[in-house]
């Protein structure tokens, strides 16, 4: 990685440079449609009373450039704490610079410092270099696992079961 990057926690006051790289990656994800967020929910979930995720990010020139967005999960299997990577995104400009295997990196270091059991993530069918970039740093792609989505009208239909 170039010395005039900086891999850092996010701190408040990232909202809105990872509001834009989260726009960016919907983007290349053809996606945008599909962000109904806001930077300050963005904010108060980060940095908040309660923080639901964590993040880290590349700096570069006062400018964020990349980010890893997670969070902490549990297997029952293994009766240990994990991290989800939700997202992790380079802009395409600071591509094959080394820093997503450095935010890659960043993120194992925290597992591994919380003793979690696996650092896991999921990874679209199509994105072939985003696959082979995973595979050429140790991870493994689940043949037989599905992520299952339940969300808006349906979500409340299912809560309103448990009534």
């Amino acid at each position: 990685m170039p010395s005039d990057f900086m891999v850092r926690p996010a701190q408040r006051g990232d909202e809105h440079g990872l509001f834009l790289l989260i726009q960016a990656l919907a983007e290349y994800e053809e996606l945008s449609h599909a962000v109904r967020g806001s930077e300050a929910e963005l904010g108060e979930d980060l940095f908040g009373a309660r923080p639901v995720a964590e993040a880290c990010v590349v700096e570069s020139e006062g400018s964020l450039v990349a980010f890893a967005l997670f969070f902490s999960t549990y297997s029952t299997f293994l009766t240990r704490a994990g991290l989800y990577l939700e997202d992790i995104f380079v802009l395409p400009s600071y591509r094959r610079q080394g820093l997503g295997k450095a935010l890659l990196a960043r993120v194992a270091a925290i597992a591994l410092a919380r003793n979690a059991g696996r650092l896991e993530w999921s990874v679209l069918s199509w994105n072939q270099s985003a696959i082979s970039f995973y595979e050429s740093v140790g991870a493994s792609v689940l043949p037989d696992w599905r992520i299952c989505r339940i969300t808006d009208a349906n979500l409340s239909a299912l809560a309103a079961a448990s009534r």
